[in-house]
């Protein structure tokens, strides 16, 4: 149906950062032998923002994927976690510092770990409490 003149449109916007494929490298794993070298790990990232209150080309109205992106590396890049659960909980943690940030969904996957396989992984998923 067109709109008319003067007519509001009421309408629910939902608003994803996506980050895709960003091939990281640390130090993780349980063994000994797994921790010896550092391991590509893939993250594929989607956070729910808040929706600025218009879409005029206002950068502080909107959640900084550049910043997102540096906030990760530096994570990774401290990581002593032995664990891909506690790496996504300290990724997803930063990315939620920012209150604009609603929920995120983060997959890691390790590149390297099996030969016969191209990732494995977890995924974790948060939301903001009501």
């Amino acid at each position: 149906m067109d709109q008319q003149e003067g007519e509001t449109v009421t309408h629910r916007d939902t608003l994803k950062i996506i980050i895709r494929d960003f091939t990281v490298s640390c130090s993780i794993g349980v063994s000994d032998g797994e921790r010896r070298k550092p391991q590509r790990l893939c993250l594929n990232l989607t956070l729910e923002v808040a929706k600025p209150t218009s879409y005029d080309d206002d950068f502080s109205r909107v959640v900084d994927y550049g910043a997102i992106l540096g906030q990760i590396r530096r994570v990774v890049a401290g990581n002593d976690t032995l664990l891909l659960e506690t790496l996504a909980d300290r990724i997803l943690r930063v990315c939620m510092s920012d209150e604009r940030v609603l929920g995120g969904k983060l997959r890691i996957e390790k590149l390297d770990r099996y030969a016969e396989l191209g990732g494995l992984g977890i995924e974790l998923q948060r939301h903001r409490n009501e």
